[in-house]
C-alpha cells in the first residue's frame, strides 16, 4: 500500500513496551509518519517504540488517554496532516486493517470507526456485555446509532479535531467525541475491522466502575453541550 501524504498514525501507549514495537513496524509499511504518546510509562514503552521507527513524545506522568490523543493530534494537525488514525498499542488492533478505515475516509467521512460488533459473541462474557451496554447507551443519547462506541481504531479528520476537540482526559473522551461529532451534524462512518485478538481485558487499563462512571457523565455533558449549540444556532 502506498502512503497517503495527508495521513498519520497516533498510538497513545501506556506501559505497552512489550507490544508498541511490533505495532509501529506495521503500521509503518501502512501509513507514515507514525507518533507514539508514551502516557507515563515506566517499562521502556517509549524506547522500544522509537527503536522501531516512531517519533515518541512523552508524557512525564500518566495522564489518560483522552489526553495522549489530544497530545498526538495536536501535533499532527499543526504539521499540516489532514486525518489522522488511531489505534491501541497493545496489538488488538491491526495495522493491516487501516484501508478500510482511509477508503471508508474517503466517502466524505469525518470520523471513521474500526468496529467490532461482528466479533462481540468472541469476547468474554464481561467485556461483551460491557461493549453492547455502552453503545445502545451512548447511541440512544447521541440520537443516532452506533454499533461500537467503545472502538478505539479509528480516522479522525482535522475540522472535526478542530471543532469537537478532546475536552476529556480519559477512556471517557472517545465516547464524548462520538456525541459531539452526531450533535454538530458530521458525518461518522462505521466499517468492520478484523482484530488481532477479540478480548482486551488482559491488556486494557480500563477500570470498569469508575471509567464507566465517567464515561456517563462525559457523554451526558457532551450531548448537553451540543444541544446548546443547536439552540444558539436556531435563533
Amino acid at each position: 500500500m502506498k502512503p497517503s501524504s495527508d495521513v498519520a498514525v497516533a498510538i497513545p501507549a501506556y506501559q505497552a513496551g512489550d507490544t508498541v514495537a511490533d505495532v509501529v513496524r506495521r503500521a509503518r509499511v501502512m501509513v507514515g509518519p507514525i507518533v507514539v504518546v508514551d502516557d507515563g510509562s515506566t517499562d521502556g514503552t517509549g524506547a522500544a517504540a522509537a527503536a522501531a521507527g516512531a517519533e515518541v513524545l512523552r508524557h512525564p506522568r500518566n495522564l489518560g488517554k483522552g489526553r495522549a490523543l489530544q497530545t498526538a493530534m495536536r501535533e499532527l494537525f499543526q504539521r499540516g496532516f489532514g486525518r489522522v488514525i488511531t489505534l491501541d498499542a497493545d496489538g488488538q488492533h491491526l495495522p493491516e486493517e487501516i484501508p478500510k478505515l482511509l477508503d471508508a475516509s474517503r466517502s466524505d467521512g469525518d470520523l471513521v470507526i474500526g468496529s467490532r460488533d461482528h466479533l462481540f459473541r468472541q469476547m468474554g462474557g464481561v467485556r461483551r456485555v460491557s461493549n453492547r451496554w455502552s453503545s445502545a447507551v451512548i447511541s440512544a443519547v447521541a440520537g443516532r446509532p452506533i454499533a461500537d462506541v467503545q472502538s478505539g481504531f479509528r480516522l479522525y479528520t482535522r475540522r472535526l479535531f478542530d471543532t469537537v476537540g478532546f475536552p476529556e482526559s480519559r477512556f471517557e473522551a472517545e465516547s464524548a467525541v462520538v456525541v459531539r461529532a452526531i450533535g454538530l451534524g458530521y458525518k461518522i462512518v462505521c466499517v468492520p475491522v478484523e482484530l488481532g485478538f477479540a478480548d482486551g481485558r488482559s491488556t486494557s487499563h480500563f477500570r470498569p466502575v469508575i471509567d464507566s462512571l465517567r464515561i456517563v457523565a462525559a457523554v451526558a455533558r457532551a450531548r448537553l453541550e451540543t444541544v446548546g449549540c443547536s439552540l444558539q444556532r436556531s435563533f
